[in-house]
């Protein structure tokens, strides 16, 4: 952690900030904002505080929050990476003698996927703290049920000692020596839990903060269940992973880790955990949890404290989303036969949106590759899967590939089902369960002959006389075959009947209805972000003469969703005007709008 800092600065890509501010709010509004920004930093607190108490350790956030800090933590081209398991994953024979030396050299290479017990006494157990609270952790939303540490390197095994996990999950801290583990009903962590419960044996788990940044990254890399996550760090790194056994526990850790907890789960004993707010810009509900009985918490002698603010894109999960995309597509591509490449937009939050280039061979095999998605690992909690011809213009190119499929959207190209939903999402009626929706995009394109696109004055007109709810449209795209049309409404706890627009279909491609207090129509970026986080497919999607109507309003009793619906996550307005009178904040209005960073109804 400390040689990242150091390379960080020399490269002009860490801002230190000296002046004392407050682990709740202050350090992560500014961490938040800080990593929207066109040209973000990581940055460095030197003086935290609580409760206007000094705190010991300075706390270290955005560490993957660009492309320029994920290449100087990585020092590899993510697309080498790529090539190098893409290699290993070859095993037809070598023929000739270049071709056997090459993959003797990737074989050997293998070597270091392998960990080795570090000899000697390790840098992260030179001194021991004795409380939790004498750690800077932050708590970075209002309604948030307590600090969280939110870049713990989890360390678990099954029962039997045979399988090694390291996972990324947040942890709230209850007191001074516990901590609840939000480890989801997908987890592998939560797999050996369940072992230990059948057992009614406690189970082992060790924490570790900092050391070489590419173990928090490793955390949540997608590797197969029983692959320990540390043998895709020797791999990129070329070198063993060097870990240490633990004081009070059988795990063992990086030796170079800033700070471990260590301790035991009681697999009896759950307790309410959160809310907390996600990364997927809402507050996850307050749901039981097991829970670590802190036994050591050890350091180095002059340890940083890692930390990631998660919320309403963009934010670092979109570098370290960026990475895993990159480094894993050649294992997607070994089970999904035909996958050219993929991509996950940062606004759709990963698991809610995904573009796929393709190359059919044959009928339905898109259908295939589709159902392939929702059948493979965490692929499986995709929400939303748009597939497109080889072809198509590079995924990362918004604009181009927006027109391409507009002028290619035909509903008979749309599939919808059901399945696995992330634990996150909020939408689905059931819990970690609900619709979704694929949508195949052919070369040809597709015009309906019906179509007559009206300005959004006229069209206004038409609709606010069928939906009276409706405050505002907006639509997108009119130069396209398939225009799409945002539609501002007040629900007043009346369910959205889009049906009432089918008389006017000729004039519409595809209708979104959002929440007029909370969306501002005119903002692209956060639209996508809030109809991927809104809609159940099966319940919110409807399909008429070609027209594809989507309600994307927060969902309540009216619209038979019986959940709790979660709140947004916005930025403090009081922290935002001490930040910005203290100096350490220029950002204007605009800034804050494009991000919707203090929600709609606190703007002006």
């Amino acid at each position: 952690m400390q040689n990242f800092i150091h390379l960080a600065q020399k490269h002009n890509l860490l801002e230190i900030i000296d002046t004392p501010l407050d682990v709740e709010l202050e350090i992560p509004h500014l961490s938040y904002i800080e990593v929207k920004k066109h040209n973000p930093k990581a940055l460095l607190f030197t003086h935290p505080i609580r409760n206007q108490q000094k705190l010991d350790y300075p706390v270290l956030t955005n560490i993957f929050g660009s492309f320029e800090l994920l290449s100087l933590i990585l020092q590899k081209n993510p697309q080498d990476i790529a090539q190098q398991i893409q290699n290993l994953l070859k095993l037809n024979p070598p023929k000739t003698l270049m071709q056997k030396l090459t993959k003797a050299r990737e074989l050997f290479a293998l070597r270091h996927a392998i960990p080795k017990i570090y000899k000697g006494k390790a840098m992260c157990q030179e001194s021991r703290e004795t409380s939790l609270f004498n750690l800077p952790v932050l708590k970075t939303w209002e309604l948030d049920g307590g600090a969280f540490i939110t870049m713990g390197q989890v360390y678990t095994q099954s029962l039997n000692g045979e399988l090694k996990n390291l996972g990324l999950y947040r942890l709230q801290v209850y007191d001074d020596k516990h901590l609840g583990l939000h480890w989801q009903i997908h987890k592998d962590s939560n797999h050996f839990f369940h072992d230990y419960k059948k057992a009614n044996q406690k189970m082992p788990v060790s924490i570790a903060l900092g050391g070489d940044p590419l173990y928090t990254w490793c955390g949540q890399a997608p590797m197969p269940y029983g692959a320990f996550e540390l043998a895709l760090y020797g791999l990129i790194r070329e070198k063993h992973p060097q870990l240490v056994q633990c004081l009070t526990n059988p795990l063992a850790v990086p030796y170079d880790a800033d700070f471990v907890i260590e301790g035991w789960v009681d697999v009896n004993a759950l307790q309410d955990e959160g809310p907390f707010g996600d990364h997927t810009g809402y507050y996850t509900p307050i749901e039981p949890y097991p829970v670590l009985e802190v036994s050591a918490i050890t350091r180095k002698n002059a340890p940083i404290f890692p930390a990631t603010v998660v919320g309403k894109p963009p934010l670092e999960d979109k570098y370290m989303g960026y990475l895993t995309e990159r480094v894993f597509l050649p294992l997607l591509q070994t089970t999904t036969h035909g996958l050219v490449d993929y991509h996950m937009p940062e606004n759709g939050v990963f698991h809610n949106l995904i573009l796929a280039q393709i190359r059919p061979e044959y009928p339905a095999h898109s259908k295939q590759l589709m159902h392939a998605f929702w059948g493979i690992g965490q692929m499986s909690f995709v929400k939303h899967a748009i597939f497109l011809p080889h072809s198509s213009p590079p995924l990362t190119h918004y604009t181009a590939i927006t027109e391409y499929i507009l002028n290619r959207f035909n509903t008979d190209h749309l599939l919808i089902t059901e399945g696995v939903c992330d634990a996150l999402d909020h939408s689905s009626p059931h819990y970690a369960q609900g619709g979704k929706l694929g949508l195949e995009v052919l070369e040809t394109e597709y015009k309906r002959t019906d179509l007559q696109i009206l300005d959004d004055m006229q069209l206004e007109q038409k609709i606010s006389s069928l939906l009276p709810q409706t405050q505002q449209i907006h639509q997108y795209f009119t130069h396209t075959h398939t225009p799409i049309c945002v539609i501002a409404v007040e629900k007043n706890h009346q369910r959205i009947m889009l049906q009432s627009l089918y008389p006017i279909s000729n004039h519409l491609g595809i209708v979104v209805a959002v929440d007029a207090e909370k969306n501002d129509i005119c903002n692209p970026y956060m639209l996508v972000w809030r109809v991927a986080n809104n809609i159940d497919a099966k319940r919110d999607v409807l399909i008429h003469q070609g027209v594809l109507y989507i309600d994307a309003t927060d969902k309540e009793e009216c619209d038979g969703h019986l959940r709790e619906w979660p709140q947004d996550t916005n930025c403090s307005p009081k922290v935002i005007e001490k930040l910005r009178k203290m100096g350490l904040l220029e950002v204007d209005e605009a800034f804050l709008k494009k991000f919707d960073i203090l929600g709609q109804q606190n703007l002006g």
